[in-house]
């Protein structure tokens, strides 16, 4: 766990993430709630919604980017 973590707080794995939360989450945030926030229809549950909603694609990008770089490492070759 602790070879995932050093993996996973890397400025490029994080840069990635981040790009990838940025994209992915604002149209996912615009499907899902888009309706909302034209209405002016945004409570702190919403908003609580919206962040897991950008937290989905970050995770999925870093939890790739390490099991990517694990791969290339030949000890952890399967």
């Amino acid at each position: 766990m602790s070879e995932f973590l050093a993996l996973a707080v890397q400025p490029a794995v994080v840069r990635r993430a981040l790009a990838y939360a940025v994209g992915v989450g604002a149209l996912l945030i615009a499907i899902n709630h888009g309706d909302a926030l034209l209405r002016g229809d945004v409570d702190a549950g919403r908003w609580l919604r919206m962040g897991l909603t950008v937290l989905v694609p970050y995770c999925v990008s870093t939890a790739s980017s390490v099991g990517a770089m694990r791969a290339r490492t030949p000890s952890h070759r399967r």
